[in-house]
């Protein structure tokens, strides 16, 4: 086949990999011109063999087979207008990479929660005795992003490939079927690509379509979108959770209080991967081992240091306004914030209500601070302050924080307006804590 892969990131690099490791033809496909393209990815790029480079255009080559965009295209960017038009299929990464895959997949999906329910998960897969691959959307710091396309073709069979699954990946999905699925939650985010919250859930629940009768789907039955959209959606057997009243199955023998990762939401992602874990067959008492060793993630809830009785917490992965709320309900003792970004569309009433309650001082950064600001206002709030980057962010939250409170880096929107992502983001404010005298 002749391919058109959409992006020259990991996960488009990763693909042409696959593909021409099976005998297809790639054209590797970017809008932006060379010059403004990584010299790194690009020299990978034309490292491969049977790949060939189309940049600076966003026409769709001719005699392409099958389209592969990356995450970050929306559905209305014109190679997708175009091969629509042509009729030429279109498919993720993450359905060529079930196409591929021997081993079983298992995926998380959610507006919160998936990096940290796959990281439980893949705890206690590792406790019980599987070879195991993290793979999909999990966050970069976590460990080397491995896409799904490449752990499919390096698992072998008798390993387990636990992956985390976005909506955008989850647009152009036929046959992915993971042998079990699991949807987390749903709240506003990503409204600056979908028209509103239902057209987001019911995209989110493309991860169930494909599944069949022995397959396992893990739905909070305590959401309302996640359990009214996920209903009759496939065919894989239901196992409800319960996100708003967590409780561990008894089986595992483990008191809540044992988890190291604190606050509700953290039980809930525990609740929603030992579902998981029993429904793929996994020995109870190891997946309790698995949890009471895990630690937590990168950039979400993640103490970076303690200086003078103030913590400093990075909590950078928390990119939607629904997070801010969970967040600052896992902190005891005052908190002052550092919050801002890009905002993605929807409502930020919850985010701008956790921070008036909850929070002692705000200090706002990124493009629409200053729409925070105004919100925070409109509540009555006015102990607030805008900072012109991070590393100002930081000194002049320490500048506020007493012995005994936290400063807590808790954006609730996009990093995109200053970073590269959020993880970029995180690191920036590790680095301006460790600058702090």
């Amino acid at each position: 086949m002749r391919v058109a892969v959409i992006g020259l990131a990991a996960t488009g690099l990763a693909t042409a990999r696959a593909l021409t490791a099976r005998g297809d033809e790639v054209v590797l496909c970017d809008a932006k011109p060379e010059s403004q393209l990584s010299p790194e990815r690009l020299a990978e790029a034309r490292a491969l063999p049977g790949v060939s480079l189309w940049l600076g255009s966003s026409e769709l080559p001719e005699g392409i087979s099958l389209l592969i965009p990356s995450p970050g295209v929306p559905p209305t960017a014109a190679p997708i207008l175009q091969a629509q038009a042509r009729g030429t299929e279109i498919a993720s990464e993450i359905e060529l990479a079930y196409r591929l895959a021997s081993a079983p997949i298992l995926a998380i999906t959610g507006t919160n929660g998936k990096t940290t329910t796959v990281a439980m998960l893949g705890a206690m897969c590792e406790a019980a005795g599987k070879e195991t691959y993290l793979a999909g959307n999990i966050a970069e710091d976590f460990g080397k992003r491995l896409p799904l396309i490449e752990a499919a073709t390096q698992a072998p069979k008798s390993s387990v490939i636990v992956a985390e699954v976005s909506s955008f990946q989850l647009e152009w999905v036929r046959d992915f079927r993971p042998r079990i699925a699991a949807w987390l939650n749903l709240s506003t985010d990503h409204l600056d690509r979908y028209p509103d919250l239902r057209a987001y859930g019911k995209t989110k629940a493309r991860i169930f379509a494909a599944q069949h009768a022995g397959d396992f789907a893990v739905v909070n039955a305590d959401d309302f979108y996640v359990s009214r959209l996920s209903d009759q959606v496939g065919r894989g057997i239901r196992i409800p959770f319960h996100g708003g009243a967590p409780q561990l199955d008894p089986a595992l023998r483990l008191r809540p209080e044992e988890l190291l990762v604190p606050g509700k939401y953290n039980l809930a992602n525990a609740v929603a991967a030992s579902s998981m874990a029993l429904a793929f067959g996994l020995n109870p008492a190891r997946i309790a081992e698995g949890l009471r060793g895990f630690r937590g993630v990168a950039h979400r809830m993640e103490l970076v240091s303690e200086k003078n009785g103030v913590r400093f917490i990075n909590n950078s992965m928390c990119t939607n306004p629904a997070a801010v709320a969970a967040s600052l309900s896992a902190v005891s003792g005052g908190v002052v914030a550092i919050a801002g970004g890009r905002h993605k569309g929807g409502d930020i009433a919850p985010m701008v209500e956790a921070l008036a309650s909850q929070a002692r001082h705000v200090v706002l950064i990124g493009e629409h601070g200053p729409l925070l600001s105004e919100a925070l206002a409109a509540q009555g709030f006015t102990q607030t302050e805008q900072a012109g980057d991070m590393d100002d962010a930081v000194q002049r939250a320490a500048a506020q924080a007493q012995s005994g409170e936290t400063v807590l880096l808790v954006p609730g929107f996009a990093s995109f307006d200053m970073f590269t992502g959020f993880e970029q983001r995180g690191q920036v404010f590790r680095e301006a804590v460790g600058n702090l005298s």
